[in-house]
């Protein structure tokens, strides 16, 4: 096979680009490895052959807990060649979460580092009896890192115990897999509380890897400043796999720092960045901007929100990204569903999510009949092509709900799609808040809330923000006698979810208003909460 690939698993890309490109420079991390295609496929065989020796079997699932470690990008490729469900886990998980994440998709494996800023993997692992034997079906615990702790076999106790597992026993395990197999499960947030897994092949996120690399026009020649998390579709999908279906190379940040995305950027002599926009925000914004040359920079891909236009401006001039792209999509569509074309106007760029990938259809419905909406008019957005998901991991109502007899992936966004293809985000018609790119529901921060002693009922919804595009606001109604402070809910929060889900905002109403059926109406908890945001200046009110 030649380049670009594609209709391949994702075990087998990284073995096609070891022979087509064997010495081409494949991961540059600052610190750590700097590997060819021909370094990185021999180590992925390595630790997938010691993962079979340590027992680990085509179908289990295997949770990857971690940032952008150069391990990542490796158990990426080697959990793909022995069959193995790569199962991805946010970065900034609580303890209640993770267990959570274990149990729901009855991993077998989890992987993980000492931590990162204020989260302790390894004490929230400990809280959850993870190594005690306290969550049926968990049977090792694998730890990147010097020093592991007790209950931890050392990632690298894997490169030993590869020597019992054959080359020939490797390939015969690869060759078993198929490019339909489910391959890779993201957990992502709906109306209904909990995390749904999302199962996707290796059709649906090498394919949809590949239309990407191909709408941004990448080469090998091409190296790209990967700073979005691998957890995200955004970094192991439209990253890893839109890069490597082209050879391109990848110089990834182990965790978001706009210093650092920088310096990379001049070292390596990038061509494309990835990012939301409170991303290239960051960078453009930090005191020592200026001294770096961007020059090499050419295309790139913004997601997770619109971006304004004075911050696209800034984006191309300032930071040389003329070919930058646009791309919508969500997890369940492998992502991407739309993109920009490198060279469409500012004002498409800024105002639309770009024209439908190729051999992808989409289709604008009414929410409630199904009917078809003429060109220009609002309605939810429906896809169906080799990109929509297998399903949700043992949810088959969940599934049912989403995906329709046609095959059409109902995606809860309302849009219109104009007499040229573009296509434009008008709202949600899921109840979802987007923090950064992140997906957050409001009914499991609904239930912390609830959780609390003095808490009688509360509501969760997205407020704008002009750096995270929504925050978290609670409208909370105290119980009959109860006193509290919002700092007290918020620090509440703070030790039970994820650092994105907790509120900036709490609001003490005394009602909430309701529709004629009792219905609660959180728009008009947002409109007011709005209002009177302009009058009053403070974190908590």
């Amino acid at each position: 096979m030649q380049l670009p690939f594609r209709d391949v698993t994702v075990g087998d890309l990284l073995t096609h680009l070891a022979t087509v490109l064997p010495h081409h420079p494949a991961l540059l991390y600052h610190a750590g490895p700097r590997q060819t295609f021909s370094d990185l496929d021999e180590d992925a065989r390595t630790i997938a052959r010691g993962l079979m020796a340590r027992g680990v079997v085509p179908g289990e699932r295997v949770i990857v807990w971690a940032t952008n470690v150069p391990e990542w990008v490796v158990l990426q490729f080697a959990l793909a060649k022995i069959g193995a469900i790569l199962v991805t886990a946010n970065t900034a998980l609580r303890a209640r979460d993770i267990d959570y994440l274990i149990r729901q998709s009855e991993a077998a494996t989890l992987i993980t580092i000492r931590g990162v800023k204020d989260v302790d993997y390894v004490a929230a692992l400990d809280a959850i009896g993870a190594a005690r034997g306290a969550i049926p079906g968990l049977q090792r615990l694998i730890f990147i890192g010097e020093d592991a702790p007790e209950g931890f076999v050392p990632y690298e106790d894997l490169r030993s115990a590869a020597e019992e597992t054959s080359d020939a026993a490797l390939d015969q395990r690869a060759a078993a897999v198929g490019v339909d197999d489910v391959i890779n499960m993201q957990y992502t947030s709906g109306t209904t509380g909990f995390p749904k897994g999302v199962m996707l092949s290796s059709r649906n996120i090498v394919n949809n890897g590949y239309a990407l690399g191909e709408g941004l026009g990448f080469t090998p020649d091409d190296r790209l400043c990967l700073c979005v998390p691998l957890f995200h579709c955004f970094g192991c999908v439209i990253g890893v796999l839109g890069a490597y279906t082209h050879g391109a190379c990848l110089c990834p940040i182990e965790t978001f720092d706009p210093l650092r995305v920088l310096d990379t950027i001049e070292r390596e002599r990038c061509t494309a960045l990835y990012g939301v926009p409170t991303m290239f925000l960051a960078e453009l914004e930090h005191k020592e901007f200026a001294r770096f040359d961007l020059t090499s920079l050419r295309t790139g891909v913004m997601a997770g929100a619109l971006c304004p236009e004075p911050l696209m401006r800034r984006v191309l001039s300032d930071m040389h990204l003329g070919e930058l792209t646009i791309a919508y999509g969500m997890t369940e569509s492998s992502p991407g569903i739309t993109m920009t074309p490198r060279d469409a106007s500012i004002e498409r760029r800024c105002q639309t999510v770009g024209v439908v990938l190729p051999e992808l259809e989409v289709k604008i419905v009414d929410p409630a009949t199904g009917a078809a909406r003429a060109v220009g008019e609002r309605g939810e957005l429906c896809v169906r092509g080799y990109n929509v998901m297998k399903g949700y991991y043992n949810n088959a109502d969940a599934t049912r709900a989403a995906i329709d007899a046609g095959g059409w992936l109902h995606t809860g966004d309302e849009a219109s799609i104009d007499a040229d293809g573009l296509v434009r985000i008008t709202g949600r018609i899921k109840d979802l808040i987007i923090r950064g790119g992140e997906n957050i529901s409001p009914k499991e921060i609904e239930d912390c809330l609830r959780e609390h002693r003095a808490v009688a009922d509360a509501y969760v919804y997205g407020l704008a923000d002009d750096y995270f595009g929504e925050v978290v606001a609670a409208a909370v109604r105290l119980a009959p006698g109860a006193h509290t402070a919002g700092e007290e809910l918020v620090g509440w929060c703070a030790d039970r979810l994820a650092r994105f889900k907790v509120p900036k905002y709490v609001r003490f109403v005394s009602e909430f208003p309701m529709t004629a059926s009792g219905k609660i109406q959180k728009y008009k908890l947002r409109e007011e909460h709005e209002a009177l945001l302009k009058s009053v200046v403070g974190p908590s009110l």
